[in-house]
């Protein structure tokens, strides 16, 4: 026995030290004697899940919570593998378990946050964090998450003072820099610049820190009409980050080709999943997607369920092709025998936890426009809504962006002229789209909403099949969380100062805007 309690010892020491591999060995070695241990199958199944061994994760801590269920940790990584698997309801389940066991310990409601986010619980996420914050106060990490959290609830205030105070604890937080840039307009008498171009030089050579930085200089010279200090910063972030990019993906435009080629197919007659439940808002990204979202929202029969994977996850799922990407060519490929009405109810049925008790519920993933042509098909009844901005704003903005530095999806963002060609294969393929099954997606201009508000926002409530409410014309003070970049922005009325903003950068975008103009694209001078 002495000889078992020193293996197990071994193998929390290497769980706690984050050796997977180590701690897998050692707790796996005691499995033949010991195995109604939960404490072994706990530490095999958080190993198993940093490994990306879902399958191994999945059998190990179903095991360890159903011999001991009365551990908040256990839960929480229980929680944390249903959400791997895309099994969204039960996750949150697992996670209200976790918090009802009264976690204590901080990296367990870190963990918890963490899956609440995502889960687009935010309400939630900030329960969780603020009780790790206030049992580990130093700790610089659980502040920016409680920060992000707060600002995703409209807290605003609160999340700035959670971020200043994760800088004050760890200045090498590159990300709360950024993130505090972008909470509140910079002014001349109240910005960071000072305290970001110290730390610029003190971190020369740091990828990261150039990114994060930069970006955050660059926000703060925008707001301060320092057009041309802006772009400079804009572009050392981007560039300092393009060797580090996930290539694994399909190029930009093979991608856009494969789908234009599949569309035309999509006419053939199949039968779908007959519900009028969702409101797809589509588009490209920073395009003013958010903005009717809310709009829609703020109707008192719609749900926003926030910027959801599920419909790329099942159509993955339905395809049955086990490559790595979600998008690739395979994928496409398995489209010709694709079952269509199984995968509008594999999606009506993975949305359950998070389309609310109203009658119907918003999907704004914006790149979902990919997927367009497969969500008419699989739910012919459901609503689908994209939005168009002016051009050069819209690649502006998507090169301004920071998208998920993991995802090679947005690889096209890090480089402008990449982000211009990338919007002509959006174009391209949704005027594809309109041509093949006309009238079937409502497109709207962002200039149009801006200025004419009450017009166009009744076109799009009757398009989504809804009576009209005056709330919509209200939408700035919806109250449901917002995770996106827009997340400031849209707790305010419309503003006109966000048309045209491309053309304070001069002849800095010169070579945009020609490649537009030569790929086909109307440009105002």
């Amino acid at each position: 026995m002495e000889q078992i309690r020193q293996r197990y010892a071994q193998a929390v020491d290497a769980l706690n030290r984050r050796q997977w591999a180590q701690a897998r060995t050692a707790a796996e070695s005691l499995l033949t004697q010991q195995p109604q241990h939960a404490g072994v199958h706990f530490i095999i199944g958080v190993s198993a899940l940093e490994q990306k061994d879902l399958k191994a994760a999945f059998r190990h801590l179903l095991m360890a919570n159903e011999l001991n269920p009365d551990r908040a940790d256990y839960a929480a990584q229980w929680s944390r593998v249903l959400l791997e698997c895309h099994q969204q309801k039960q996750s949150v389940e697992q996670a209200d378990r976790a918090m009802q066991l009264d976690a204590k310990d901080p990296m367990t409601l870190n963990t918890l946050g963490v899956i609440y986010t995502r889960c687009n619980e935010h309400v939630r996420a900030v329960s969780a964090f603020r009780r790790a914050v206030e049992l580990v106060p130093e700790q610089a990490n659980l502040h920016f998450n409680l920060a992000t959290s707060l600002m995703a609830n409209g807290e605003i205030g609160e999340a700035a003072a959670e971020c200043e105070r994760c800088i004050q604890l760890n200045p090498m937080f590159w990300r709360a820099h950024l993130t505090l840039s972008q909470l509140q307009k910079q002014k001349p008498e109240s910005n960071h610049v000072d305290r970001l171009r110290e730390l610029v030089e003190r971190a020369r050579g740091n990828p990261e820190a150039t990114l994060y930085l930069n970006l955050a200089l660059e926000k703060e010279y925008d707001d301060l009409g320092r057009y041309e200090d802006a772009f400079r910063h804009l572009k050392t972030a981007k560039d300092a980050w393009k060797p580090m990019l996930n290539r694994s993906v399909l190029p930009d435009d093979e991608m856009f080709d494969a789908l234009v080629e599949l569309t035309p197919a999509l006419t053939r007659e199949a039968p779908g999943f007959h519900t009028t439940r969702p409101i797809f808002i589509i588009g490209m990204p920073r395009s003013g997607t958010t903005l009717i979202e809310r709009i829609v929202s703020s109707h008192p029969d719609v749900h926003s369920a926030g910027e959801l994977q599920n419909f790329p996850v099942e159509f993955k799922r339905v395809s049955g092709v086990r490559s790595g990407n979600m998008l690739d060519r395979a994928t496409l490929d398995s489209v010709a025998l694709m079952d269509w009405e199984k995968l509008g109810r594999a999606y009506i049925e993975s949305t359950e936890r998070v389309a609310g008790g109203k009658p119907r519920f918003t999907d704004k993933l914006p790149q979902n426009f990919l997927y367009a042509g497969f969500i008419a098909k699989a739910l012919p009844d459901a609503k689908i809504v994209c939005l168009r901005r002016d051009p050069m704003d819209t690649c502006v903005a998507n090169y301004r962006q920071l998208f998920a530095l993991t995802s090679g999806y947005y690889n096209y963002s890090y480089d402008l002229l990449d982000t211009g060609r990338y919007y002509l294969g959006f174009d391209r393929f949704m005027k594809k789209l309109q041509d093949v099954m006309p009238g079937r997606i409502l497109e709207i201009s962002y200039e149009d909403l801006v200025q004419d508000q009450e017009t166009v926002t009744r076109g799009l409530i009757a398009h989504c099949g809804l009576e009209w409410n005056d709330d919509c014309l209200n939408f700035e003070r919806n109250e449901a969380p917002v995770s996106t970049a827009s997340a400031v922005q849209v707790r305010s009325p419309i503003y006109r100062t966000s048309l045209q903003r491309w053309k304070r950068y001069g002849n800095m975008v010169d070579g945009l805007r020609e490649l537009l103009r030569e790929g086909g694209v109307p440009i105002a001078d």
